[in-house]
């Protein structure tokens, strides 16, 4: 259990190194090292082309593809540990969709790059809070209630958000929305990974703290009310962390999918169903899984390639193997 441990730390910093050197232009991994040691002020400053690729066009965007493969992992993770059931994801809630129609709209409005991010961040928590409020006027915040909720609003956010790309101009603003919503790093620098690094790791760090009532709640309700868990409050509490940490992912760099829902399955089949290692171990896999999607799309060819649909390409048929392997025992939490 412990070499496990090791190779999954230790993949995560070799990944980013070896991919900071991958791309349309080739840079060696003495340069990425000279790079970093001259940024700290030590030793001799590589070439000034290869330093300013590095820094400046590469290192933001894959340290916001780590952040984003953390949150989405470890979101995913949570959420399939607290409604038990191994087919939910952050789409689930309706946050990505909530989060793409008000990224949109903004974008639909023509405004700049601060009011498409508020408009993301806002567009997803609000309609988690409409999730919440629905599941409560249906009946109760229970798993089923919440989970048809989720479903209604994503699709009524994805309604409208097509009725805007629908409006839009169609030489000037639909291919910013559609080429937005389908994902991508590309436009990212510094000051994005200063809006989502709290919100990320902070919401990572709330989710940890409820791994042990996440264990109980993958057990069943009844026993978790019965060892005194307070379960509306923890699921809600849940859901809107993880509504806050999607909706920055998406507030700057739009939908990405799958994630979250294939690599928690990853990291159980890895490290087993206790969400105290289940959460770190999503952490550490959905890094390594989206900075090396990133690396290709922005790698095989000379267009980039959106991250959003890459994604899709990829977990789609990992998480068909991922089923075939443990249909016969079935999705345990024991």
């Amino acid at each position: 259990m412990k070499l496990k441990w090791v190779v999954l730390v230790l993949l995560v910093p070799l990944t980013i190194l070896s991919c900071l050197g991958l791309g349309r232009v080739s840079v060696g991994l003495s340069a990425v090292f000279s790079s970093f040691l001259s940024m700290a002020g030590i030793g001799t400053a590589p070439d000034p082309f290869e330093y300013a690729i590095i820094m400046s066009a590469r290192m933001p965007r894959t340290l916001l593809a780590v952040l984003a493969g953390v949150g989405l992992s470890v979101s995913g993770a949570a959420l399939q540990g607290c409604f038990r059931n191994p087919l939910v994801g952050p789409q689930t809630i309706g946050v990505l969709a909530g989060a793409g129609f008000g990224g949109s709209l903004m974008l639909f409005l023509a405004q700049g790059p601060f009011w498409v991010t508020i408009g993301a961040f806002v567009g997803g928590l609000g309609s988690t809070i409409f999730v919440v409020w629905l599941a409560g006027r249906i009946g109760q915040s229970s798993v089923l209630m919440l989970v048809l909720a989720g479903i209604i609003t994503g699709a009524l956010f994805a309604a409208l958000t097509t009725m805007l790309q629908y409006l839009a101009d169609s030489e000037r603003q639909l291919p910013q929305l559609v080429f937005w919503l389908m994902g991508s790093f590309s436009r990212v620098n510094f000051i994005d990974l200063r809006l989502v690094i709290v919100p990320i790791l902070a919401g990572s760090f709330i989710l940890y703290c409820f791994a042990l009532h996440l264990n109980v709640l993958s057990c069943g309700e009844e026993e978790a009310r019965a060892l005194g868990i307070p379960v509306e409050r923890d699921r809600i509490t849940i859901i809107c962390v993880v509504a806050a940490i999607c909706a920055s992912i998406v507030a700057v760099a739009g939908i990405i999918g799958w994630v979250g829902l294939v690599v928690p399955h990853i990291a159980r089949m890895i490290v087993g169903p206790d969400h105290r290692k289940l959460l770190p171990a999503s952490a550490c896999i959905g890094a390594i899984f989206v900075v090396v999607v990133d690396t290709l799309c922005r790698s095989l060819t000379a267009a980039e390639l959106p991250i959003g649909a890459i994604t899709a390409i990829a977990g789609a048929p990992l998480f068909i193997i991922i089923l075939a392997k443990t249909h016969v025992c079935g999705w345990r939490t024991d």
